[in-house]
């Protein structure tokens, strides 16, 4: 199996919002802001082939939905759809995608499923042959969303993946599609029933995965996150997310399974360090994986 990390449109967004808890004197060292105090953000997916057999995209990116209007309003930087331009760089057509794992359904992590946007034109998903995998709960969440976070939906996502006959909601460890290739970790602090899909490594002598690579999602949206206590102003309940981070990273740091960055603009694949008084950072950074192999 190898591994390729797909760019999709980045994004700016307002610094102080990403970095929540932090003043700007702190998160400013990690994250430089434009004039108008936004930070640079990528939208990144990750794709693995063969694995169970199939050809899979982890997440989709913000895409190139949104009308003029909105694209800058939410900071979108390109009009054209990059996701499908990165994967066309990596030898791989929209009809290739066998499976698309969504963690949730916000539209920075699922808009890229959708058509560019075209006046008068309703939009459309781009992958006409992928199963969908979102965490139940969470689908739930999308199609009755709380006024807290009502406006990161997609309104006609659910209707149109629901009307494929290709969903398959996730509610345990493992799904139909993939079997025992991905485990799914869940977490509310972000929003709830957010999916976390671990591509599980060798079995270690202990009878435990070790050295695969989770997708991080809206848990650790990039290196700066790893730091336990940095939160978004985004998450729904940032006190739940740090333990929820904690009790995360204390387990990929014991089995040295990689952390995978969607947001980060620099660094896609890290893998976990703790220092001696107990901060967790990250090694081994990578910006970009091509055709790589999982255990490299």
């Amino acid at each position: 199996m190898k591994l390729w990390s797909i760019d999709g449109n980045r994004q700016k967004l307002d610094g102080g919002a990403m970095f929540g808890n932090a003043p700007r004197a702190l998160w400013s060292r990690w994250a430089a802001p434009d004039e108008q105090g936004r930070i640079d953000l990528a939208c990144r997916a990750l794709l693995a082939s063969p694995l169970a057999g199939r050809t899979v995209l982890f997440e989709a990116g913000i895409g190139a939905f949104f009308e003029p209007k909105l694209r800058e309003r939410y900071g979108v930087v390109e009009d054209r759809h990059v996701l499908l331009e990165s994967l066309a760089q990596a030898g791989f057509r929209p009809e290739d995608i066998d499976v698309v794992v969504l963690s949730h359904l916000h539209f920075d992590h699922a808009g890229g499923l959708l058509s560019a946007w075209q006046a008068d034109a309703a939009p459309s998903l781009v992958f006409p042959n992928a199963t969908y995998l979102v965490g139940k709960r969470h689908f739930e969440r999308a199609l009755d969303p709380h006024d807290r976070d009502r406006a990161s939906f997609i309104p006609a996502l659910p209707g149109l993946l629901q009307a494929t006959g290709r969903l398959e909601l996730v509610d345990g460890e493992y799904s139909r599609t993939l079997g025992e290739a991905v485990r799914f970790h869940f977490s509310d602090g972000h929003t709830p029933g957010l999916m976390l899909a671990e591509i599980v490594g060798p079995i270690h002598s202990n009878g435990h995965p070790h050295g695969g690579v989770v997708f991080c999602a809206d848990l650790i949206p990039g290196r700066p996150w790893v730091h336990v206590p940095i939160t978004m102003g985004y998450d729904r309940n940032a006190e739940l997310l740090i333990d929820e981070k904690r009790a995360f990273l204390e387990d990929m740091l014991a089995r040295d399974v990689h952390l995978y960055f969607t947001h980060d603009p620099g660094c896609a694949l890290a893998r976990v360090v703790k220092a001696p008084d107990g901060r967790f950072g990250t090694t081994h950074e990578v910006p970009a994986l091509h055709a790589r192999a999982l255990a490299a």
